[in-house]
């Protein structure tokens, strides 16, 4: 009974603090209207925080392209010597299936016996 009330307690007083306590004003980076500005200062400002954010905005952008380039170069780099290795792979083939073919033409065909010395024995 103890605990569930030191929990009720617990949970109420963290409730409050949080409630009650005063947030510091964030700026949000981004793009802010400044013509809504009434002083040349305070308009100034607003546009050079403009340009910061855009500056920043297009590093990110810049590095995250970058990144995306230098992984498709290695991808395709490493296509290109997968290519390479399995064209060497099909001309071995080609190569042991011509091969292959060249010497079953050669025991197919019987060896020729030498039809000279008939020649010779033939009448004149």
């Amino acid at each position: 009974m103890i605990g569930w009330l030191a929990l009720v307690v617990s949970t109420a007083l963290a409730a409050t603090l949080l409630t009650s306590a005063d947030a510091p004003a964030q700026d949000v980076p981004g793009i802010e209207i400044c013509t809504v500005e009434k002083t040349m200062e305070r308009r100034t400002s607003c546009l050079q925080s403009n340009v910061d954010f855009l500056q920043i905005t297009i590093t990110k952008l810049a590095a995250d392209h970058q990144q995306k380039l230098d992984a498709a170069n290695r991808q395709i780099e490493n296509l290109k010597s997968t290519t390479a290795s399995l064209q060497k792979i099909v001309d071995e083939l080609q190569a042991a299936q011509k091969k292959a073919a060249d010497d079953q033409k050669k025991a197919a065909v019987p060896p020729a016996k030498d039809s000279a010395p008939a020649a010779k024995d033939a009448p004149k």
